[in-house]
């Protein structure tokens, strides 16, 4: 399950307060000077001490593997009736929890953890009074990118902040920071986000094309379904509902996107879009299960079913599972936790794992679909195997297999490479194959019908027909001069 920000935040704060405690306790009197150092999973502690009768001029490096730091403990001691310890602590996974992408900045950039995350305290230590800026060593976990900038941040709470810090020099493989007060610190290195933003572009662009042309030729397979005749034996209730579905989410999906700026102001609509995507998107994916399951008994030639089953696939039944289980769904989600729409993109939260609401139906449906289409295509082998090799049947063939292989767009399984969308090129071939749905329908179930494609031409006829100029009969003149 995701954790929110504010728990990483918290847990991370526990996790620093704790190890400082723990610190703390270990530190024993001395009257000269003394050392403790430790390792344990995800944490390395130096401890110094020193104590009155100390001769030292100056303490040595407290070292970690990938930081040092120098302090001046001997001018701090001065000032606490020559008594002082320091504890340098450095956490090789805190960056998991106090993200470099903490750091707020005016600039929109990329921003990369170059260093572990460390801290400095002074326990036991009345005065903490810094007589000297402290210095850290950070070396680099990551290769520095050219044309970088790197800046030494401490943790305030809930940011990650550069005030009191300051880099002092820097190489390839390390970074020197100075900073006026002990604290938790990071080296994080920003660089532009020119690329990505490119990248972006270019795929938001191809999405608005891609969708645009989807609900083009969904919207005239719809017009086809409403107007054409059709045989007394075809059902089109499943077509017409997932294209009705799918226009729907894909054209809200659109126009919130394109208005996401006026929306996101206005807390309250923006859950609520989200919320009808919700409904909107599922109900999409429970009609391209019925469809999938009409074909699978269309191909399996199971006609002789039972009357309960006949039953079962009526229409007015298909319409109520269409759209009373998307919302069952979205009521129960509201009801669990009202809170979980309305994110950024006015869409579905992921924290508290709230978008598995969405996710969980969509997996098992994708995943019975799936199975149903190789079951489909094994079918259509087998009876293929059994067919001459005519020329008419070659042709038909051909089109029935292109059909079958438009199932795959037209059941939704290209959304199987959902998690594979890291990918720029996987990315875009998500994009084109889920928004050409309705591209697919309008193909297999209107141009490919023999029957429409008659009316097609016969409507085209007609057209053109009504476009012609009629001929001006001039009748005789019975006028007398």
């Amino acid at each position: 399950m995701t954790s929110s920000l504010g728990d990483q935040k918290e847990l991370a704060s526990y996790v620093i307060k704790a190890s400082e405690k723990l610190v703390s306790m270990l530190l024993t009197p001395t009257n000269t000077y003394d050392n403790i150092s430790f390792t344990i999973e995800s944490l390395e502690t130096q401890i110094f001490m020193v104590g009155p009768n100390a001769t030292l001029d100056k303490i040595p490096q407290l070292i970690t593997r990938h930081a040092l730091m120098d302090i001046d403990l001997i001018g701090i001691a001065k000032n606490n009736y020559k008594k002082g310890s320091v504890a340098f602590m450095s956490y090789t996974t805190m960056e998991d929890l106090l993200k470099p992408d903490f750091f707020n900045t005016s600039d929109d950039t990329v921003k990369t953890m170059m260093s572990t995350v460390i801290s400095a305290t002074l326990p036991q230590t009345t005065n903490t009074t810094l007589t000297k800026p402290v210095n850290f060593t950070l070396k680099h976990i990551r290769e520095f990118v050219s044309g970088g900038n790197l800046s030494c941040v401490y943790w305030n709470i809930s940011e990650w902040i550069v005030d009191g810090c300051s880099v002092v020099k820097t190489n390839s493989s390390f970074t020197v920071c100075s900073c006026l007060h002990l604290s938790t610190f990071a080296l994080i290195m920003q660089t532009s986000r020119i690329s990505t933003k490119d990248d972006d572009q270019l795929v938001n662009l191809l999405n608005l094309v891609f969708v645009i042309v989807g609900l083009v030729f969904t919207s005239l397979a719809l017009l086809t379904f409403a107007f054409c005749r059709w045989k007394p034996g075809v059902n089109n209730v499943a077509r017409i509902n997932l294209c009705i579905s799918l226009l729907s989410a894909h054209l809200l999906f659109l126009l919130t996107q394109q208005f996401l700026d006026l929306i996101k102001p206005h807390k309250e609509l923006c859950a609520v879009i989200s919320g009808v995507l919700h409904f909107f998107f599922l109900s999409y994916f429970v009609w391209m299960f019925i469809e999938a399951v009409l074909l699978f008994i269309c191909v399996k030639n199971l006609s002789q079913i039972s009357s309960r089953w006949r039953a079962m696939l009526s229409s007015r039944f298909l319409i109520v599972i269409g759209y009373v289980i998307p919302f069952i769904i979205v009521r129960v989600s509201v009801g669990l936790l009202s809170e979980g729409y309305g994110s950024e993109q006015c869409w579905i939260k992921v924290e508290r794992g709230f978008i598995w609401s969405f996710l969980g139906p969509v997996c098992f449906i994708i995943a019975i679909n799936t199975i149903l289409f190789i079951s489909i295509i094994i079918s259509l082998h087998l009876t293929l195997k059994k067919l001459n090799t005519e020329v008419s049947h070659m042709r038909q063939t051909k089109i029935t297999v292109f059909k079958t292989l438009a199932q795959f767009v037209i059941f939704g399984c290209p959304w199987i490479l959902g998690p594979f969308i890291d990918s720029k090129v996987v990315k875009i071939l998500f994009l084109i194959l889920n928004s050409q749905q309705g591209t697919f329908i309008f193909l297999v179930y209107c141009v490919l019908n023999n029957e429409v494609r008659q009316q097609y031409v016969k409507w085209l006829r007609n057209l053109f027909s009504g476009l012609k100029p009629r001929t001006i009969k001039r009748g005789s003149n019975n006028t007398a001069d």
